[in-house]
């Protein structure tokens, strides 16, 4: 640490209890200085001649005959009150980086200058300051944060804005330079240590872009604030240094950032130093990861900041989401919600994923066109990535008894148009739900189970299916046609075309109620039972095995047959009780008026039938 050494006599300022000082002497003292509720016992010739302010306060005195004099708002108080004192005494006083600001800013408000003499306190003040402490890379840092207890006469006198501007330079000087102490236990890289062969092989320590991080949070944040906008504005680190600067500092400021700040006091503190680092993210992407900015958005969240600190954090996450896990963004509901997550914020940031791509949009063109849409700078991959991400956020929070079920559909339908080679999330998410809401509608479980594909799932996820007793029929139905299909185009032929009727099931096109009678569309969103998915999984498979010969269709001619045999089947299945056991005995005989007729028959009203409305629980 540097330090400059004043004058030469000894020190004989002694102290008499707590608030009184006096110069040990010879003289008796002829005045009294008052600073606060201490007493400094002093003699007006020293003090004349150095100091202007005091001069004019001891005439004062004269003039009214007092021997004392107030002083109640000098900078730095008692102790640097002493140190002025000394000064002008002669006596030996010490300066260094935790003193020196105060002390000038005393010295400026007892107007010790050049006028009174010649090479005065404040001059010599300030060539210690120009010559060691700017130079000094941690005497800058603590004279930076000693500072603040002199606000704002240290700002007036212009040594803040120097102090911050030597930190800003040294910080952003060649590493190649830097040979000055320096804090750094960041986390060290393979290649910061090197073998010096023409030093004995003596290990030396490379210098990282990121060394100045550490030592820059002892800074308290509206002063760590100035000197990394300074630091930004010199654009000499790249973006990722000045994101590993503010994570650092996130961490050092804010107690268990990595996990609650519940426990922690002086919220307003550390609401400031949260939109403080917001306000100083660079605007690039991937400066920071997604991650830090998550775990800044729960903080922000909890900590109640403002409505564009939040959303700005939203707006540069949703820039970078397919980086998310989904611990990640499991955000807690905010206080007074029933819910256990905040979906809303979820879809906040899926929306300005995907608004990425409704960016690039129409660019206009010559000769009457009105524009072209160029294309979306979101990869393929990066979809992937954020569907399967709210595909598992899905099935946590499903997990949640409060959840709306429009909640679920909402966010589920914000990637619904995402292409993923395979549904078993989303299903498995649409499980969860129905199994932890077991009482929602019929119509409520038609309608989330619509957000999957039964084309898109995997053969665990399809056998899971078939056994899923909170299912709607019609789903079971679909999967397990869609599995006939898979199994045929497995044995080397080609894959039979979709039949209308498996369509008309998912896009609920059927023919409606009539008058007085049971619209089949309702049997189909019942729940399955048991029993019955057993027939249906066991009469689709002896339809497909006795059409077979040998592991394979006899010709392509069979293949539409059998289709159609198959969805005559289901359809029987649908018609009474009675008639779905007898099927279920006649394993996979065909009968003639199952099989010619088929629920994708092109007339309507041949695709509707009257069975009724209680055929699963009617004895016969």
């Amino acid at each position: 640490m540097k330090f400059m050494k004043l004058g030469s006599k000894p020190d004989t300022f002694q102290t008499d209890g707590n608030n009184v000082r006096y110069v040990a002497s010879e003289l008796a003292s002829d005045i009294i200085v008052t600073i606060g509720h201490v007493k400094f016992y002093l003699h007006k010739f020293p003090l004349l001649s150095k100091s202007a302010h005091l001069q004019k306060l001891i005439s004062l005195s004269n003039e009214a005959n007092a021997d004392e004099v107030q002083i109640s708002d000098i900078p730095g108080g008692t102790s640097a009150f002493e140190i002025c004192a000394k000064y002008c005494y002669g006596m030996t006083v010490t300066l260094n980086a935790y003193n020196v600001i105060a002390a000038r800013c005393a010295a400026e408000y007892l107007g010790m200058n050049e006028t009174v003499e010649k090479g005065n306190l404040m001059y010599k003040i300030d060539v210690f300051l120009n010559s060691s402490i700017f130079r000094s890379w941690k005497d800058s840092i603590i004279l930076l944060q000693t500072s603040r207890s002199m606000l704002p006469v240290a700002e007036d006198l212009k040594v803040i804005s120097h102090c911050i501007e030597s930190i800003a330079k040294k910080a952003c000087v060649d590493v190649s330079k830097v040979d000055w102490s320096y804090t750094y236990n960041r986390k060290k890289l393979p290649e910061e240590n090197v073998i010096d062969s023409n030093q004995n092989e003596v290990r030396t320590r490379l210098v990282q872009k990121d060394w100045w991080v550490e030592d820059l949070c002892e800074l308290e944040v509206e002063l760590y604030k100035s000197v990394i906008a300074n630091i930004k504005t010199k654009a000499v680190h790249s973006n990722e240094v000045i994101g590993e600067a503010l994570k650092a500092y996130a961490c050092r400021k804010l107690p268990n950032f990595s996990k609650s700040m519940s426990q922690s006091g002086a919220l307003s503190k550390h609401r400031l130093i949260v939109e403080t680092i917001v306000w100083l993210l660079p605007v690039e992407k991937d400066s920071v990861s997604c991650r830090f900015l998550l775990k800044l958005l729960k903080a922000a969240i909890f900590l109640e900041s403002g409505e564009r600190t939040r959303e700005k954090l939203i707006r540069k996450i949703g820039q970078q989401l397919e980086e998310a896990s989904v611990n990640d963004i499991l955000i807690p509901a905010p206080v007074g919600d029933t819910k256990t997550y905040d979906v809303s914020v979820v879809q906040k940031m899926v929306r300005e994923f995907l608004t990425k791509d409704d960016s690039a949009e129409i660019e206009s063109v010559e000769g009457g066109v009105e524009g072209i849409r160029k294309p979306g700078i979101l990869s393929d991959a990066s979809k992937l990535l954020v569907a399967k991400l709210i595909d598992g956020y899905l099935a946590e929070s499903a997990k949640d008894h409060n959840l709306p079920l429009s909640d679920f559909i909402d966010l589920a339908e914000l990637v619904s148009g995402i292409s993923r080679p395979a549904h078993d999330g989303l299903y498995w998410a649409i499980d969860t739900y129905l199994k932890e809401h077991p009482g929602i509608s019929k119509g409520d479980r038609k309608r989330i189970c619509k957000l999957m594909d039964c084309r898109n799932l995997s053969v665990d996820a399809c056998m899971h299916v078939v056994q899923n007793e909170k299912l709607p029929l019609r789903v079971v139905v679909q999967v397990l046609y869609f599995e006939q299909v898979r199994t045929a185009a497995s044995s080397g032929t080609s894959t039979p075309d979709i039949p209308k009727g498996i369509k008309d099931l998912n896009s609920g096109s059927n023919g409606s109620s009539r008058s007085g009678t049971t619209n089949p569309e309702d049997d189909m969103d019942a729940v399955a039972k048991a029993d019955e998915l057993k027939a249906l999984r066991k009469e689709l498979a002896s339809l497909r095995l006795s059409n077979r010969v040998d592991g394979s269709f006899k010709d392509e001619d069979i293949k539409p047959s059998v289709d159609k045999a198959v969805i005559g089947k289901m359809k029987g299945l649908l018609k009474s009780q009675k008639s779905f056991l007898k099927l279920w005995s006649s394993k996979g005989e065909n009968s003639g008026s199952d099989s010619s007729e088929s629920i994708g028959s092109a007339n309507p009203e041949e695709a509707k039938f009257t069975p009724s409305r209680n055929w699963r629980h009617s004895v016969s």
